[in-house]
């Protein structure tokens, strides 16, 4: 009888656990895919936030202010009122910042596939398993893109992971300045540059390394003991051009920040190939808030260098941030980057067509011109403006693209033509598509730039701070459309008061 017992208890025993089971498979696992528990009220708060239309000025955000248990709009430049709507009468076109807001759209239209939800207890230690700081799921993508895109040589090299491109510049300053280090390292740019190189490198002066501006400067030196950094940006910021090193000699050494060499900002001809390389996610993806950045390296000792100073500044870059870059890269790779580099592309051309085509008829402003290349992503010959077309192949273009139908079959990226000359079909995009206007104001009585603009309602950033003249002003073309629009309301009205002013300036 006790036998019996026990096997009817061990019975009752089994059967409850297999209830359980199957209780739990049917709240958790239905029809081959898991339903949510735990993280249904957190994806229901992230839904409820995104569903805020803020009438298209605007978004609404999980960690934003709540108004009545609605998240609050954060409105673009411009507009105002609790949901956006309203325009302000006295409003600026503020295009200083290089804040690349122009790919929201790209991310709200690949909401599903780009959403995450990260469990409390993500990631809480200092490093991963295998006891490093950096997601090697992350750098195989990382290596994966490069590869698809053809923009940058990673086999065989080193990759290390910063708070975006600008925390790894500085290591990597110090880093190169560790050779030959009896002499202190003289770090230099080519004028135009970006003003942050000096500000940080002055920043962290120290006994190894100083910052001593326009690399033209030094040229010329004969003293080939002299110890160099050289900072080249391809594509440059602010003017888009595709810099190359111009220093040379035993002791200099170069850092390439190619944050901008992504398809949608120019033309890719070839994989770039140096020492060290620097890449950010900020305008890869145009998620700047989440401050990543990976730098690509040759040398094993100065990426060890360049991991130290990572390591010991920061300890590694935030799990969080690597987690929503792996699954930013991720989606980007569901296609080799054509969805994003297409949309970029096209955005970023339309811009250009529209601004370019105001400032054509202008004697007091004008913009850069790019020379033309063959871009092996689009596979296209991808050139600046019809001016520059013109010179290089004598081929006669109208100052407006969309006049060039006798030249043959428009397509997605251009126009496909014959140039008779050279017997070659080329396809061709005649407007531009680089991150930044860089305008000239021409006129003598013209020479502070910023002004002239400011008091037209156009705040951009002045060229002196580039160490150039200021006749110069950087417009930035990747922020939201609501300013991008702005831009060009206020260039309207610019570029036809030009008659007045003539008539102003000749009195």
């Amino acid at each position: 009888m006790a036998k019996i017992q026990i096997s009817w208890s061990v019975l009752c025993l089994v059967f409850s656990l297999i209830l359980n089971l199957l209780l739990v498979n049917k709240l958790m696992y239905v029809g081959g895919k898991w339903e949510v528990s735990w993280s249904r009220k957190a994806a229901e708060e992230g839904e409820a936030a995104a569903a805020v239309g803020c009438s298209g000025h605007g978004r609404a955000y999980l960690d934003g202010l709540v108004v009545d248990g609605i998240p609050e709009c954060e409105c673009n430049s411009c507009y105002v009122g609790s949901d956006c709507s309203q325009i302000s009468s006295d409003c600026v076109a503020d295009v200083d910042s290089g804040d690349p807001l122009f790919l929201e759209p790209f991310w709200m239209k690949n909401a599903a596939s780009s959403a995450m939800l990260v469990a409390g207890w993500h990631r809480m230690s200092y490093v991963f398993k295998n006891k490093s700081i950096i997601s090697q799921l992350l750098e195989n993508q990382i290596r994966k893109l490069h590869t698809a895109v053809g923009n940058a040589v990673t086999q065989g090299r080193f990759i290390v992971f910063g708070a975006g491109s600008i925390q790894l510049l500085n290591a990597a300053v110090h880093a190169l300045s560790q050779e030959n280090s009896s002499v202190q390292a003289k770090v230099v740019a080519s004028v135009p540059f970006y003003q942050l190189y000096q500000l940080q490198t002055d920043l962290f002066r120290s006994v190894d390394f100083e910052f001593q501006g326009d690399t033209s400067l030094w040229k010329n030196s004969s003293d080939s003991s002299l110890n160099f950094i050289e900072i080249v940006t391809a594509p440059n910021n602010p003017d888009g051009q595709m810099n190359k090193a111009v220093l040379q000699g035993p002791y200099v050494k170069a850092i390439h920040d190619h944050a901008y060499y992504w398809p949608h900002f120019t033309a890719i001809p070839a994989p770039a190939d140096e020492d060290v390389m620097l890449f950010s996610l900020s305008k890869l993806t145009g998620h700047a808030g989440t401050r990543f950045g990976w730098a690509v390296i040759r040398d094993e000792a100065v990426y060890e260098r360049m991991s130290t100073y990572v390591k010991l500044n920061t300890l590694g870059i935030s799990r969080d941030a690597q987690l929503r870059a792996f699954k930013l890269v991720k989606v980007i790779m569901e296609r080799d980057g054509r969805d994003i580099f297409e949309y970029g592309h096209a955005t970023m051309k339309s811009r250009w067509e529209k601004l370019s085509s105001l400032f054509s008829i202008s004697k007091r402003f004008s913009l850069q011109d790019i020379e033309p290349q063959y871009c092996t992503f689009f596979q296209s010959l991808r050139a600046a403006s019809p001016a520059i077309v013109e010179k290089l192949y004598g081929v006669p273009f109208p100052s407006h693209w969309y006049d060039i139908v006798y030249f043959g079959l428009e397509t997605p990226h251009g126009f496909s033509f014959w140039l008779l000359s050279e017997n070659i079909s080329y396809q061709l995009d005649v407007i531009h598509d680089t991150s930044y206007a860089w305008l000239k104001c021409e006129q003598d009585e013209d020479k502070e730039c910023y002004s002239v603009l400011k008091k037209a309602g156009i705040i951009g950033r002045d060229g002196t701070l580039f160490r150039v003249e200021g006749s110069y002003v950087r417009l930035s073309l990747i922020k939201t459309q609501d300013d991008f629009d702005m831009l060009l309301h206020k260039t309207k009205k610019l570029v036809a008061q030009e008659d007045d002013w003539q008539t102003r300036s000749t009195m």
